[in-house]
C-alpha cells in the first residue's frame, strides 16, 4: 500500500509541475489575465508565448514577425496612416508580403490567449497537489539557484538594456535573444544616433538618419521587456517563498502540529 502510494505522489508530482529550474533558466507556471497575454501578441507576436515561457514557439513568431513586417512595410505605413497620409500609406506597403501576415497574426494572438487559460488550471492543480520544486541546478556551463530579487533592480536594467533584466533574474533564452534583437534593431532604425542628434539639440538632423519602419519596433521591446521583467520577477519570488516554506513544512514541522485557523 505505501509502495502504491509513493508511486502515486510521484507520478502526480510529475504531471503538474510548478516550475523547472535548469542551468541555463527558471521555467514557472502562475495565473495570469488570457487578455494581457494576448495583448503583447497584438503589439509583437511572440511577445505572449515568451511571457508563458514557450521560447521556441515564440521565438519562431519573432523572426517571422520581423521578416514579413520588414518586407511589407508594414510599419511605414502604420506610420503613414496615423499621419493621415493614405495615399503613402497604400503605396509603401507590399501586398505580396502583407497578406502572408495576417493569418499568423491571429494564431498568435488565439494561441496564447487559449495557452494562458490552460496554463492557469495547470498552476492551480499544482498548487492543489503540491508539486516539488528544485532550488538549485548546477552544470559544466552555469549555476542556477532561486534567491530573492528586486524587481526594481530587473526595471532598471531593462530600461537601460532591453534583456539585461532577463539576464539578471536568470532567464537566458530570453535575455540574450532580447539583446540580440535590440542590437539589430537600433543598427538598422540609427536610434542611437537619433538619441544623439537630439541631445546636441539638432532635431531635423535626427529625423533625417532615423528609419521608421525599424523604429516602430522599439515602443513593443521596451514596453514588453519592462512589463515582463516585473512581473516574472515577483513571480520568481513567490516561487523562492513556496519552495523554502515546503522545504521547512517537511523538515522541520511536526506532522501531528494543528495548524490555527
Amino acid at each position: 500500500m505505501v509502495s502504491i502510494q509513493n508511486t502515486t505522489q510521484s507520478i502526480r508530482n510529475q504531471r503538474r509541475p510548478k516550475g523547472y529550474i535548469s542551468s541555463i533558466a527558471t521555467n514557472f507556471i502562475h495565473k495570469r489575465n488570457p487578455w494581457v497575454t494576448a495583448w503583447w501578441s497584438c503589439t509583437f507576436p511572440g511577445f505572449g508565448h515568451i511571457s508563458l515561457g514557450s521560447y521556441a514557439k515564440g521565438f519562431l513568431l519573432i523572426t517571422w514577425e520581423l521578416i514579413i513586417n520588414v518586407h511589407a512595410k508594414i510599419n511605414l505605413a502604420i506610420i503613414y496612416s496615423f499621419t493621415g497620409r493614405f495615399e503613402l500609406a497604400k503605396h509603401a506597403l507590399d501586398k505580396r508580403w502583407a497578406l502572408l501576415y495576417a493569418g499568423v497574426f491571429v494564431y498568435a494572438v488565439f494561441d496564447s490567449y487559449r495557452s494562458t487559460v490552460d496554463l492557469n488550471k495547470f498552476s492551480i492543480l499544482a498548487d492543489r497537489e503540491h508539486s516539488p520544486i528544485i532550488p538549485m541546478k548546477i552544470s559544466t556551463l552555469e549555476i542556477n539557484y532561486f534567491d530573492k530579487r528586486n524587481p526594481w533592480v530587473a526595471e532598471a536594467w531593462s530600461i537601460l538594456m532591453p534583456g539585461a533584466g532577463h539576464l539578471y533574474t536568470h532567464r537566458l533564452p530570453t535575455g540574450f535573444v532580447v539583446l540580440v534583437w535590440y542590437i539589430m534593431i537600433s543598427y538598422f532604425s540609427h536610434s542611437l544616433e537619433c538619441v544623439h542628434y537630439s541631445a546636441l539639440g539638432a532635431f531635423k538632423q535626427a529625423i533625417a538618419v532615423t528609419d521608421p519602419q525599424w523604429m516602430l519596433f522599439l515602443p513593443s521591446l521596451f514596453g514588453f521587456v519592462m512589463y515582463d521583467v516585473y512581473v516574472n520577477t515577483v513571480e520568481y519570488n513567490k516561487l523562492f517563498e513556496i519552495e523554502q516554506a515546503k522545504f521547512l513544512v517537511d523538515n522541520y514541522q511536526d506532522p501531528v502540529f494543528e495548524m490555527p485557523l
